[in-house]
C-alpha cells in the first residue's frame, strides 16, 4: 500500500505574507499566556508539598471525629498534589498515621478551610476562593528548602533548610543606602571651578552651536517647505530654550528666524480648514500632500503667534514661571522683539490666517506706557494704512481701536487717535434722493439678438459678450462700489469716535487729535451734522479752555467743513475770522514751532479758497496784520507769511493801495482792534516790508523786494520759478531751521576767518552763503528805524 498523503500543506510564503500582525501578535500573547499557566501550576504544587511536610513535622493531636470525611477529602487532594517520585507506598502509610494524629487547635487555618465547611460537588473555584478566610501577613513568609529525608527504624526523618526572605522594604532601604554612598562618593570629589574667561568660551562655544543648528533647520525649511514641517517644529520648539547661560539670544534669535521664515512660506491666499466631506473624499497624491503641509503651515503658525502672545504678557503682567530660567529683566529685550516680529507679520501678511488676531494685540499695545513698543506699533499700522488699497484691513483696525477708546473711558494716549489721520480715504458714498443715473450695462437678451440681427451677427455678439463676462471675472482690482461701501463705514466709525469725544469730555488731551482728524476729513462729514458741529466748534472757542493750537484746528475744521459741501449752507462765519486775526500775534517769536503751519493752512482756506465770500476791508487787515507778524517770527515763518501775502495781493488786486502813502477814505488805522471789519486797514502802508528789506536772510529780502514793487509776475523784480510756485505752507517746511543756530557774535569773526569759511564751504548754496554773509557784515536781525523819514526817502526815490 502507498503511504498515505499528508492532506495538510505548508502555507506558502505569500499565504504567510498575508497573515496579519494582530494573528501574530495573538499567537505569540497565548504562548506567553500558556508559560505562564504551566508556571503557576507548578508553583502550586509545590506550596501544596511544603503544608503536607509541615503538618507532618508539627505531631499534633487526632483530629475530631466529625472532621474524618474532610480530613480524608483533603488528604487525597495533597496525595494527587505530591510528586511521583517521593509516593512510595511506605511513605503513604506513616503519613497517613501522623495525620491522623493532628488536633483541631493545632492546625493552620490559613491553608485550609473552616471545619464547619462542607465540600459542595457544583461549587465553583472562585466561590470556594472568595470564601477562605484571609488574614495580613504580618511576618514575612519562610521558604524552605527541602533535602534528602534520613529514614531510621523510627521511621522517615525530613531533612529542611530555612530559606532568608528579604523584604521589599529591606530591599529598598538597601538601594536607598547605596545611593546615598555614591551620593557621598560622588560629593567628595572635588568639581573643577571654571574661571570668568572659560565660562564665557564655554557660553560663546555653546552659542555658536546654537546659531549653527538654527541656520541649518531654516535653510532645510526654506529649501523644501512641504517636506519641512517636522523641523518648523523643531525649530519652534527652541523658544522654550532652557539653557540659563544662552536661554535669551536663542529665543531672540529663533523669533526673528521663524518671521522671516513664515514671511517667504506662506502662500497668497488664506488657508481655510477643510470640511468633513472634503476630508472623506479621495484625492490625488499631490493635492493631498498640499493639504498636509497647508494643515501644517497653519497650526505652527498658530503656536508661534501664541508663544509671542505669552511673552509679551508675561512680561506686562510681570509673572514668571517657577521653571523659567530667564530674569525678569531680560523679559523686557524678549517682549520687544516679540512686538517686532507681530509688527512686520502684521504689514507683511495681511491676507493670511490669524491677521484679526494679531491686530487685536498690536492695537492694545499702541497706548502701552513703553515708548520704544508704542511707536513701534503705531508705525505698524500707519505702514497697514498705506498698503491698503481696498480698505478692509483699515476697516478692522478701526473697529479695535474705537473698541479699546470706548473701553478705556476715552483715557488713552493721543497717538492713538491720530492714527486715523493715514487713512487712505478720499472719497465715500453720498446719500442720493434718485437712482444712479448711469445704470449698469446689461447684456442682450435672446429676444433682442433675434430681432434685429442677423445669424452671423447674433454668434459674433454672443462670442464677444461671453468674452466680455470672463475679462470681468478674471479682472484682479476690486470694484468701486465695494471700495466705497468698505471706506464708508470706516468713516463712519472714525466721526461716532470724534463725536463722543467731543460730546462727553471736552477738556480731554484727546481734543487735538479729534479736531485735526476732523478738519482732514470735514469735507466728507454729511451736510446733517453741519450745523451742530459748528455750534460746538465755537462754544470750544468761547469757552477759553483750550490751547492756541487747539483752537487753530478748530477754525481749521469749521472752514473746511464750510469749504465743500458747506457753500451750500447758509452760515455766517465772521466769528471764526475775528478769532484767528485776534490771535495772529499769539504766535511764538524767538522759536520754531509747527503752529505755524496751521496758520498758514487756515489763512489759504478762509481767504483764497473763500475769495468770493472775503471782503475787500478783511482782505487789507489780514495782510497788514501779517506783515506786522513777519517782523518777529523766524526766518522760516517770515517766508511762509510773505508767501502768503504774495498770494493775497494776486487774489485781491485792489489791496495794492497799502502800497501808496495816502490815505483812502476817512479815519485812522486802528491796529489793536481785533474785528478785521472795522480797523480801517485802507488808511495805513506796509512799512513792514522796507524794514525787512535788510532782513539778514536773503530770501526774506527778495520777497520783500518782490512785494515792494507789487508782486509782479514777470520782469526783474519777479521771483525764481522754485519760490513762485510754491505755497507758504511748502516754503516754511523748506526753510525751517528746527535744530539749527547760528548767531556768533560780530568781534569773535576776524575777516580773514571769514574769508576762509565762505571760501571752503564747497557744500553750502548760494542762499545760505548769502545768508551768513549778510549775517556776519551786518550782524542786525531788526534795527530800529525812522519810518517816517525811511518812507520819505523811499517815496522821493
Amino acid at each position: 500500500m502507498k503511504p498515505r498523503k499528508n492532506k495538510k500543506r505548508v502555507p506558502s510564503f505569500r499565504k504567510l505574507l498575508k497573515t496579519s500582525k494582530v494573528k501574530l501578535d495573538n499567537k505569540l500573547k497565548n504562548k506567553q499566556f500558556k508559560q505562564q499557566s504551566i508556571a503557576k501550576k507548578y508553583r502550586k504544587e509545590q506550596r501544596k508539598l511544603r503544608q503536607a511536610v509541615k503538618d507532618v513535622t508539627s505531631r499534633t493531636s487526632v483530629p475530631l471525629e466529625e472532621n474524618k470525611k474532610k480530613h480524608a477529602a483533603e488528604r487525597e487532594e495533597e496525595e494527587e498534589a505530591l510528586p511521583l517520585d517521593m509516593m512510595d507506598e511506605d511513605d503513604l502509610k506513616l503519613m497517613e498515621d501522623l495525620a491522623q494524629k493532628a488536633s483541631f487547635v493545632t492546625r493552620d487555618l490559613s491553608s485550609s478551610e473552616p471545619v464547619h465547611a462542607k465540600k459542595r460537588k457544583q461549587e465553583s473555584v472562585i466561590d470556594r476562593y472568595e470564601k477562605m478566610p484571609r488574614r495580613m501577613q504580618t511576618e514575612p513568609e519562610k521558604e524552605l528548602i527541602h533535602l534528602l529525608p534520613i529514614k531510621d527504624k523510627s521511621g522517615i526523618i525530613p531533612q529542611t533548610m530555612e530559606k532568608p526572605v528579604i523584604s521589599v522594604a529591606q530591599n529598598e532601604e538597601e538601594e536607598d543606602t547605596e545611593e546615598m554612598e555614591v551620593v557621598e562618593e560622588s560629593s567628595e570629589e572635588p568639581q573643577p571651578v571654571l574661571t570668568t574667561d572659560e565660562l564665557l568660551i564655554q557660553r560663546r562655544r555653546k552659542l555658536q552651536e546654537k546659531k549653527i543648528h538654527i541656520a541649518a533647520l531654516a535653510a532645510a525649511i526654506l529649501s523644501d517647505p512641504e517636506n519641512s514641517i517636522k523641523k518648523l517644529k523643531e525649530l519652534r520648539a527652541m523658544l522654550m530654550e532652557q539653557d540659563p547661560n544662552v536661554a535669551v539670544i536663542v529665543r531672540k534669535l529663533v523669533m526673528v528666524s521663524l518671521m522671516e521664515i513664515f514671511k517667504d512660506i506662506t502662500p497668497s491666499y488664506k488657508i481655510r480648514p477643510l470640511t468633513e466631506a472634503e476630508k472623506h473624499t479621495k484625492v490625488r497624491k499631490e493635492t493631498q500632500k498640499l493639504r498636509e503641509f497647508e494643515e501644517g503651515l497653519v497650526s505652527q503658525y498658530k503656536f508661534y503667534l501664541e508663544n509671542l502672545e505669552q511673552t509679551v504678557k508675561d512680561w506686562k503682567q510681570r509673572k514668571l514661571k517657577k521653571s523659567n530660567v530667564i530674569s525678569l529683566k531680560a523679559y523686557k529685550g524678549l517682549a520687544e522683539i516679540a512686538v517686532k516680529c507681530l509688527c512686520e507679520l502684521l504689514v507683511v501678511l495681511p491676507h493670511f490666517n490669524f491677521h484679526n488676531n494679531i491686530i487685536v494685540l498690536i492695537v492694545p499695545l499702541m497706548n502701552d506706557t513703553s515708548k520704544l513698543i508704542s511707536e513701534m506699533c503705531c508705525e505698524a499700522v500707519k505702514k497697514l494704512f498705506k498698503q491698503d488699497k481696498l480698505g478692509s484691513v483699515s476697516l478692522g483696525v478701526v473697529k479695535v481701536i474705537s473698541g479699546l477708546v470706548k473701553s478705556r473711558n476715552y483715557d488713552v494716549r493721543p497717538e492713538v487717535l491720530k492714527i486715523f489721520l493715514h487713512l487712505r480715504i478720499k472719497e465715500v458714498e453720498v446719500k442720493k434722493d434718485t437712482e444712479d443715473i448711469t445704470a449698469k450695462k446689461k447684456f442682450m437678451s435672446s429676444k433682442e439678438r433675434r430681432k434685429n440681427l442677423s445669424r452671423m451677427q447674433r454668434k459674433w455678439k454672443k462670442a464677444e459678450e461671453k468674452l466680455e463676462r470672463e475679462l470681468l471675472e478674471a479682472e484682479a482690482s476690486e470694484s468701486k462700489e465695494k471700495k466705497l461701501k468698505l471706506h464708508t463705514e470706516t468713516l463712519n466709525i472714525v466721526f461716532l469716535t470724534y463725536f463722543r469725544i467731543l460730546k462727553k469730555i471736552q477738556k480731554s488731551p484727546l481734543l487735538p487729535a479729534v479736531l485735526e482728524g476732523l478738519a482732514k476729513f470735514a469735507h466728507l462729514i454729511n451736510v446733517e451734522f453741519f450745523d451742530d458741529l459748528l455750534v460746538v466748534l465755537h462754544s470750544l472757542i468761547a469757552s477759553g479752555d483750550l490751547s492756541y493750537r487747539e483752537s487753530l484746528h478748530c477754525v481749521l475744521t469749521a472752514f473746511h467743513i464750510l469749504s465743500g459741501q458747506g457753500d451750500v449752507l447758509n452760515i455766517d462765519p465772521s466769528k471764526f475770522y475775528s478769532h484767528l486775526y485776534r490771535t495772529l500775534f499769539r504766535l511764538h517769536a524767538g522759536a520754531t514751532n509747527d503752529d505755524m503751519v496751521i496758520v498758514l493752512q487756515c489763512l489759504d482756506v478762509m481767504l483764497t479758497k473763500r475769495r468770493k465770500q472775503v471782503s475787500q476791508q478783511r482782505a487789507l487787515a489780514f495782510i497788514k496784520r501779517l506783515s506786522t507778524l513777519a517782523l518777529h517770527v523766524l526766518p522760516n515763518s517770515s517766508v511762509g507769511i510773505l508767501a502768503t501775502n504774495r498770494i493775497l495781493m494776486q487774489t485781491f488786486p485792489k489791496t495794492d493801495l497799502l502800497l501808496d502813502n495816502e490815505a483812502q477814505g476817512s479815519g485812522l488805522y486802528l491796529p489793536e482792534l481785533d474785528e478785521p471789519e472795522c480797523c480801517n486797514a485802507q488808511n495805513t502802508a506796509l512799512w513792514e516790508l522796507h524794514a525787512l528789506r535788510r532782513h539778514y536772510h536773503p530770501t526774506v529780502q527778495k520777497f520783500a523786494d518782490h512785494l515792494i514793487a507789487g508782486a509782479p509776475a514777470e520782469g526783474s523784480e519777479a521771483l525764481r520759478p522754485d519760490l513762485s510756485r510754491r505755497s507758504g505752507t511748502e516754503l516754511f517746511e523748506t526753510y525751517n531751521m528746527k535744530g539749527m543756530t547760528f548767531n556768533p557774535p560780530v568781534a569773535s569773526v576776524t575777516p580773514r576767518k571769514k574769508d576762509k569759511f565762505l571760501q571752503g564751504d564747497s557744500f553750502l548754496n548760494e542762499d545760505l552763503k548769502e545768508l551768513i554773509q549778510t549775517h556776519l557784515s551786518e550782524a542786525a536781525v531788526h534795527r530800529p528805524l525812522d519810518f517816517a523819514k525811511h518812507f520819505k526817502e523811499s517815496s522821493l526815490s
